[in-house]
């Protein structure tokens, strides 16, 4: 865990001397954009309590008020780099800014104030489901060299694609869940099939999650498996993730 006090705020600034810095050339500065995950309308996931501020128009949200002596899990506001963002996944996306002190861990950053800058809009239910049930297919394999003659995750993630475009009816999705559900009688604890199960929620960070789990019994291992979920994440959401030179 690092403490980074009095970071500027809106993007996590870093500065990286190039190699010829000592002979007096400019260093490169890598932005890193940040991120809030919500539930609907700016209400707290993943714990918390309160209600975030949200922007109006062109304009972000009021600044959330300032929270002393934070402590990870305990008190501030909880941040996503974008490598964090794959792990909190929920109804809503915001592109955040902070100012004042700064923890950065692992899975995310807390931070002393923040608020919303605007509304990540391509994650939306139908982008939700098809990136959950992209997580889902892309471990289905392992799924079927154990049971090949079971095709229910197979069906519900089908399924789950079809709804999200509008070519299936909720009767059929429900069916589809309940199919994929069954089939945790036939594999307890199998992660594909929770994926599959996800997905026909809409509970991305969940299929994402399960995907990742099952993917890490495989020769690719839980860090590719999360590395790919990010990447397929952004070209969904179609925004930058920063990290560019200036």
């Amino acid at each position: 865990m690092r403490f980074i006090p009095h970071l500027l705020r809106t993007r996590f600034r870093i500065k990286l001397a190039t190699r010829g810095a000592s002979r007096g050339l400019a260093s490169r500065k890598v932005e890193v954009m940040l991120y809030k995950v919500t539930k609907d309308n700016g209400k707290p996931a993943h714990g918390g309590s309160g209600q975030w501020y949200l922007p109006k128009g062109k304009r972000p949200g009021k600044w959330m008020p300032k929270i002393e002596n934070i402590q990870p899990c305990e008190r501030g506001y909880r941040l996503c780099k974008p490598e964090h963002l794959i792990l909190w996944l929920d109804e809503e996306i915001w592109i955040a800014e902070y100012k004042g002190e700064m923890i950065e861990q692992d899975d995310k950053i807390v931070v002393q104030q923040a608020r919303l800058v605007s509304r990540v809009e391509t994650w939306n239910e139908r982008n939700a489901r098809l990136f959950a049930a992209d997580c889902a297919e892309h471990v289905l394999l392992i799924w079927e060299e154990k049971y090949p003659n079971d095709t229910r995750p197979h069906e519900a993630i089908a399924v789950t694609r079809a709804y999200a475009n509008g070519k299936a009816s909720k009767g059929e999705l429900s069916a589809a869940r309940d199919a994929a559900r069954s089939a945790a009688w036939s594999a307890a604890g199998d992660a594909a099939w929770y994926a599959a199960w996800s997905a026909t929620w809409s509970a991305a960070g969940d299929a994402a999650w399960y995907a990742a789990r099952d993917a890490a019994r495989s020769a690719a291992g839980y860090a590719a498996e999360k590395k790919w979920q990010t990447e397929l994440l952004f070209d969904y959401l179609e925004v930058a993730k920063g990290g560019s030179d200036d």
